[in-house]
């Protein structure tokens, strides 16, 4: 039943997210909004309110904050790794030869934030717990940096990108602005739903196979949790909108970095990141290295594919979120 109860939360979250793309997508034409800002912001905190909703019902009622860290960074992980399947799925050549080098900036915010969080986290272990009152000294560094990011993502999407999908006139005349609105709404309320319910589902299997908190947020929680992503961008990809699929898992670690401040926010028993696994830091420290790989692979473009239209970049991040699951299953707390 505990399984059952699991694969519940992922299909409603799943499900939800497609009804969020599409529903997203026409606000965006509605709206007149870009496709590319609808992906990086609107839909990548959208898909990311599992996040927040198991986050702070892990830190208050469920009272596994384990989860609630190792769901976020767990998160960040997962997302990159997504970048694999959308290499795979994406016709002719890799991703990489393709994707806007726009991604880079959002990619440099995202090893800021993720950093800063792994900094506090090693801190932290050395009983170096910097805090300001109840909460940590990092949590408003990371909201004033996120807030930076946006302006600053904004800024260059005004200035140097126009769009990453290209404008198609009237694509749903069939739907109105209010009808969009209501149905992203009811989506995100189904996500939030699923996203409440999945740390008490969490705890349960972490104590019926005697598992690690820490791995079962870092890997369970955190795959659920992110299958919006997986929604949104699989279906970005199939209508050929390779950049918004792009942004939006980039877009999505930035807001899940925030995620973390407001759950230190709600956490009762001092910083949130003093009170967790050092082990977490290992998955920082991961989504660090693979947000820098997306870097080197944006930047470079290489030329060939691995094996089918797969870059050797992507196989290298499948294969550190791979290693990243087995340590934490190993030696998590």
């Amino acid at each position: 039943m505990i399984w059952l109860k699991l694969l519940v939360c992922i299909a409603a979250i799943g499900l939800a997210g497609a009804r969020l793309s599409r529903y997203g997508d026409v606000i965006a034409e509605k709206t007149g909004l870009g496709r590319s800002w609808v992906g990086l912001v609107l839909l990548a905190t959208v898909t990311s309110l599992p996040e927040l909703a198991s986050g702070i019902t892990a830190v208050t009622l469920a009272g596994v904050p384990d989860i609630a860290v190792g769901d976020v960074l767990g998160s960040c992980v997962f997302n990159l790794a997504i970048l694999f399947v959308v290499d795979l799925l994406h016709p002719a050549e890799s991703i990489y030869r393709r994707a806007s080098r726009g991604h880079i900036l959002s990619a440099g915010f995202g090893i800021v934030l993720i950093g800063t969080v792994a900094f506090a986290l090693l801190l932290a272990g050395r009983g170096e717990a910097l805090a300001i009152g109840p909460i940590g000294a990092y949590t408003p560094l990371i909201v004033a940096l996120y807030l930076l990011a946006m302006r600053a993502l904004y800024r260059h999407e005004r200035r140097e990108v126009a769009e990453f999908v290209g404008e198609v006139a009237q694509r749903y005349p069939g739907i109105g602005l209010r009808r969009a609105a209501i149905g992203f709404a009811l989506s995100a309320a189904v996500v939030v739903a699923a996203g409440i319910w999945l740390p008490f589902v969490g705890a349960d299997i972490a104590r019926l196979m005697g598992w690690h908190d820490s791995f079962v947020g870092t890997l369970l929680v955190a795959a659920a949790t992110s299958a919006p992503e997986v929604a949104v961008t699989v279906a970005a990809v199939r209508i050929g909108a390779l950049d918004m699929a792009v942004a939006n898992l980039l877009g999505s670690n930035l807001f899940d970095i925030v995620i973390l401040a407001i759950d230190d926010l709600f956490y009762a028993g001092g910083p949130l990141l003093a009170d967790v696994s050092q082990v977490h830091a290992l998955s920082a420290v991961t989504a660090m290295v693979m947000t820098g790989t997306v870097v080197v692979g944006v930047f470079y473009r290489p030329a060939g594919p691995l094996w089918r239209n797969v870059s050797w970049i992507s196989v290298f991040m499948l294969a550190l979120y791979l290693l990243n699951g087995y340590v934490l299953f190993r030696h998590g707390a």
